[in-house]
């Protein structure tokens, strides 16, 4: 059992497809200055001017690895009094945001996300230190657990 294990209540990984998502977004910008790179040798017609797309590709992988590593790590947890939303392999971090707290939630979700059928869900709090998001959550369980966590909030509030 790790550090960010939680017994109340089950983890809940994000979505895959975020993982889509990222690396489209990755490859669409770093292929264009790789294809600007091939094109600068070309011009150029210094074959040393070729070390710029190569290392651009590498860099490419390796920001590749750490997307995957990165989207699997992500998940969210809605215990009895609280929603726990960890992240991070290397640098860890879990951000427990009571329901009681949280004053709105926004999903959010762009054109690619949208096309994937994803969407990102936004905690505010008062203090802007525990807001939190969750992103890469099913567009459908995104209304959901926006509705979940209103009401949750709400009734924690009625509370006081």
């Amino acid at each position: 059992m790790s550090w960010y294990d939680n017994a109340a209540a089950p983890w809940i990984p994000v979505s895959r497809r975020l993982i889509t998502a990222r690396l489209t977004r990755l490859w669409v910008v770093t292929g264009l200055l790789i294809v600007g790179g091939v094109v600068g040798a070309a011009v150029t017609g210094e074959a040393w001017v070729l070390t710029v797309p190569l290392a651009l590709a590498a860099i490419g992988g390796w920001l590749t690895w750490i997307i995957v590593r990165q989207v699997t790590a992500h998940a969210w947890a809605e215990g009895d009094e609280d929603l726990l939303v960890r992240r991070g392999r290397m640098f860890r971090s879990v951000t427990v945001v009571p329901y009681g707290r949280m004053q709105f939630v926004d999903v959010k979700a762009g054109p690619l996300d949208r096309m994937l059928g994803l969407a990102t869900v936004q905690l505010h709090t008062a203090s802007p230190g525990t807001d939190a998001s969750i992103a890469g959550v099913p567009a459908d369980e995104a209304a959901r657990l926006r509705d979940r966590l209103t009401t949750r909030g709400e009734a924690r509030l009625a509370g006081l």
